[in-house]
């Protein structure tokens, strides 16, 4: 006998509603993510889900294979393309939700829904490889709302509701989720390495690099993001010595400054008049330079000091670095220049004929006052015509001669390689500083905040008797630039998210990410392990950690579970609502008899109100629906039964 093949039923397809929130939950993801995709890469993926969405509303089914298959090919083309492999946070993250959006393509049952869900939540979670500040944190949390929603919308008998109430519900469970969230904060053992992987190097917001060329800053005097934050033992300094030192650089090949270690060699002799101590706590850089407030006297722990005293540390900053030191703000640095004077004097062959004739011009009418040929290059700078822009115009081989005698416009870098220039044409020794200069004292949180877009570079001169002296060249054009920060030099070039008000804002807010960062994203093993110190254990290994976890998780189910009980058996909204229809049906004498059933004693009612007949059973059929299709009512579906009871009117009956 020939076996008769059992046909599998096929799925039955999803309704609009709870396809409209997976596409509300993918776009949220998009929204999220966008800033770490490339802008072609959003727009195109933003397309194809818009795309999707309408065509999903005028005929549902999924997309055919023949448009699939290519797009995919496309996508992962188009990642290998712009990131060179498909390894890393940032590739890995554009194909992930390039995978994302492609899977609403053949979406149309429950499972294609759950699947969808489950991977919305992990593409959404990859926002907080690139920032884990608390703005991001509860931005990635909202965009649960609409995923959760998604599943419960995919429950039988759900009523119709609005878009902003259907996501009510999925609201609650996310504030009933935080106390065992905070308790898996607490207990769940941390790594001591990246569960990523070894960290890429567009991890960290743009920072200081070891080579500047005039224009090469633009990109960080615009990132408002913060670089580090600066609280002080005593009084922080005034705004004008606020000078905190990454690289000094010496080779200058005609168009861009180098930093350039000197090995196995001890520090420059630094005579110490004044010193400051102070405490760093400074975001990733994914470099080994560690800024230092104008001249440190020693290296902090796990760095060493290079020769023109430069801080490095022993391995890249990946991660948020805290660091203690001191330094001076009165000296004299390396007071005899001795066998390293060519080092400062190096000018490449063939470069700014004109900046350097202008240079030695100085050399002659001033002969060996060197002080004066500085006050003479910074009276160039504050007479001469030149003004500061973060649009400067384009400079061709001859940079400085261009800037010098042609555009007079830029910024920092323009100014202070100008004037290390022009001093080692006149045969002083001079090197150009970059680092950060100024930030803003937070007075609520006792620090200083210095963000990207205090990014600065400037001079060092050396003077026979004082030795290296600073010199900032910009100071000379824009007074403001140092005594009222980066954002008031710039005035209005950096549009409205840098007007005073905004920018005040924003500084202030900082204290609240200050926080954010030290209690949450510098929650580490080594602060993990003291965690239970006030109680009296001095290191609290993974064994503690695992018990306590388990005890608080058996502690947080047994409430959670005691409390929906309790809750359950106190009230119950939907015989409620049953008990008002029966007062009013009781007010016609049609009151309900002992023993008798709902079914039974609407049935009857019915039968006796006969105008009213259609109402009753439709009433009657969604009581049941909600109290025996269920282990549990939706809170939405009861919420319409009872408004219904509310508005049903009683009127004759029939005898």
């Amino acid at each position: 006998m020939t076996p008769v093949a059992v046909r599998r039923p096929a799925a039955a397809t999803v309704g609009q509603r709870s396809f409209d929130l997976l596409s509300l939950s993918m776009a949220f993801v998009l929204a999220v993510n966008a800033a770490h995709l490339p802008w072609w890469l959003s727009l195109a993926l933003a397309f194809a889900l818009g795309w999707r969405w309408w065509q999903r509303r005028q005929r549902t089914g999924r997309v055919p294979r023949w448009i699939k298959l290519p797009l995919l090919a496309l996508l992962t083309l188009a990642v290998i393309a712009q990131y060179g492999n498909l390894f890393g946070r940032a590739p890995g993250t554009a194909l992930a939700i390039g995978l994302l959006i492609l899977k609403l393509l053949e979406t149309e049952t429950s499972r294609d829904v759950r699947v969808a869900v489950g991977f919305t939540c992990f593409t959404l979670m990859t926002a907080l490889l690139f920032d884990q500040g608390l703005l991001s944190t509860v931005v990635v949390a909202l965009g649960l709302l609409p995923a959760l929603a998604t599943l419960r919308a995919l429950e039988p008998a759900q009523a119709p509701t609005s878009m902003p109430r259907s996501l009510l519900a999925p609201l609650a469970l996310l504030a009933a989720a935080l106390p065992l969230a905070l308790l898996a904060f607490l207990l769940v053992p941390r790594l001591s390495t990246p569960l990523w992987g070894a960290p890429s190097q567009d991890q960290a917001r743009s920072g200081l690099s070891d080579h500047m060329s005039p224009g090469g800053f633009i990109e960080l005097l615009t990132d408002d993001h913060p670089a580090m934050r600066v609280s002080f033992d005593g009084a922080p300094p005034p705004p004008d010595q606020r000078y905190f030192r990454a690289y000094v650089m010496a080779r200058y090949d005609g168009v861009s400054w180098t930093y350039r270690d000197v090995a196995n060699l001890p520090p420059a002799a630094l005579v110490v008049a004044h010193a400051v101590q102070y405490h760093v706590r400074l975001l990733p850089t994914q470099q080994h330079v560690l800024p230092t407030l104008d001249v440190p006297i020693a290296a902090p722990a796990g760095a060493s000091m290079r020769r023109d005293r430069v801080v490095m540390a022993a391995t890249p900053v990946d991660d948020a670095l805290t660091y203690t030191l001191s330094s001076a703000t009165q000296y004299e640095l390396e007071p005899q220049l001795g066998e390293h004077r060519r080092r400062w004097l190096q000018l490449p062959a063939g470069f700014n004929p004109r900046t350097l004739a202008l240079g030695r011009s100085w050399r002659q009418r001033y002969g060996n006052d060197d002080a004066a040929i500085v006050r003479a290059a910074l009276a160039l700078f504050h007479d001469g015509g030149f003004r500061y822009t973060l649009a400067p115009a384009p400079l061709g081989r001859d940079a400085m001669d261009d800037f010098l005698f042609d555009t007079r416009e830029g910024f920092c870098e323009h100014y202070s390689s100008a004037f290390t220039v022009l001093m080692r044409a006149a045969g002083i020794p001079a090197r150009v500083v970059t680092g950060y200069q100024g930030g803003y004292w937070n007075k609520l949180g006792d620090y200083l905040l210095v963000r990207n877009s205090d990014a600065h570079a400037w001079s060092e001169v050396w003077l026979a008797g004082r030795g290296w002296v600073r010199v900032d060249p910009t100071a000379a054009v824009r007074p403001e630039r140092v005594s009222l920060g980066a954002a008031a030099a710039a005035g209005d070039q950096l549009g409205w998210y840098h007007r005073d008000w905004l920018q005040d804002f924003r500084n202030r807010w900082d204290v609240v990410n200050r926080w954010w960062d030290q209690a949450v994203t510098g929650f580490d093993a080594l602060r993990q392990r003291s965690l239970l110190t006030p109680f009296g254990i001095r290191d609290t290994d993974t064994t503690t950690l695992g018990v306590l976890l388990a005890i608080g998780t058996t502690l947080f189910i047994a409430i959670g579970l005691a409390w929906a009980l309790l809750r359950r058996q106190s009230r119950d909204p939907l015989r409620q609502a049953l008990r008002e229809l029966e007062r009013k049906l009781a007010r016609r004498r049609l009151a309900r008899h002992v023993g008798e059933g709902p079914q039974h004693y609407l049935s009857r009612a019915a039968r006796a109100l006969p105008s009213q007949r259609e109402e009753l059973a439709a009433l009657t059929r969604r009581y049941l629906d909600l109290r025996y299709a269920h282990d549990e009512a939706p809170p939405e579906s009861v919420h319409v039964f009872r408004r219904a009871v509310r508005d049903f009117r009683v009127k004759n009956v029939v005898k």
